[in-house]
């Protein structure tokens, strides 16, 4: 069982940053791949970033690219997601989650969720 906390969501204007938090913990992460999606109101849930824990190798939506950076913290076992260049279409709830073995951009790969953190972006 991978327990997975987020934070650091919160209300900003277009073109400001924010940095999103996920710590894990309840299991050794070396062999998982933990990633963010989001959920903006009226959508489904989409992918947004992913990274392998034991290599750091990241993947990126399309929308994201360039203006987002997803990284980890081995040692203290948690994930950060480095908004910048936020834009009102980002508004969404923010959710971390955790696979056993290779990255996968599908939410239905992924066995541990966290809560979420709402993220919204005034234009």
């Amino acid at each position: 069982q991978v327990k997975l906390v987020e934070s650091g969501g919160g209300l900003v204007q277009a073109g400001d940053s924010l940095t999103l938090s996920c710590a894990a913990s309840g299991r050794t992460l070396t062999n998982y791949a933990i990633g963010w999606f989001r959920q903006g109101p009226g959508k489904e849930r989409e992918f947004v970033s992913t990274i392998s824990w034991l290599s750091g190798n990241t993947w990126y939506a399309d929308n994201v690219k360039g203006r987002f950076t997803i990284s980890r913290d081995t040692a203290k076992d948690t994930l950060y997601l480095q908004m910048n260049s936020l834009k009102p279409e980002d508004t969404a709830v923010y959710y971390c989650a955790a696979k056993n073995g290779v990255t996968a951009v599908v939410s239905g790969r992924y066995d541990y969720w966290g809560q979420g953190t709402q993220v919204t972006v005034s234009s």
